[in-house]
């Protein structure tokens, strides 16, 4: 599986390359704080959801979860590989680290 740094990402961010970040939680800690940019999508719906989320399977993709004790991330990211998405990488540090970071975040309903 295909890893990416805070700093690799921080970067793809800033230099708005074209990806898609997922975070692998469930909604309410999505809700709570994700990512700039990202898409909620829990590990268990994958499988039924990734097609319509990301129809092109060449897509970039970054997936993430809370922590590298987390697996979510990596479960995602493994499904998302077994349905043909070919540039899947997971950022295995997780929410925590970016935050630990001071790095920006985003929230839903305030």
């Amino acid at each position: 599986m295909r890893r990416i740094t805070r700093d690799e990402l921080r970067d793809k961010l800033e230099g708005r390359h074209t990806l898609t970040l997922i975070e692998a939680l469930p909604e309410v800690y999505w809700q709570k704080a994700h990512l700039p940019g990202a898409l909620q999508m829990d590990y268990t719906e994958v499988g039924e959801r990734a097609h319509t989320v990301v129809p092109d399977k060449d897509a970039h993709i970054v997936v993430y979860c809370a922590s590298p004790e987390c697996q979510n991330s990596s479960k995602a990211a493994r499904t998302l590989d077994s349905l043909g998405y070919k540039n899947v990488y997971e950022y295995e540090e997780g929410k925590e680290h970016w935050i630990q970071a001071g790095l920006p975040i985003e929230s839903e309903g305030g």
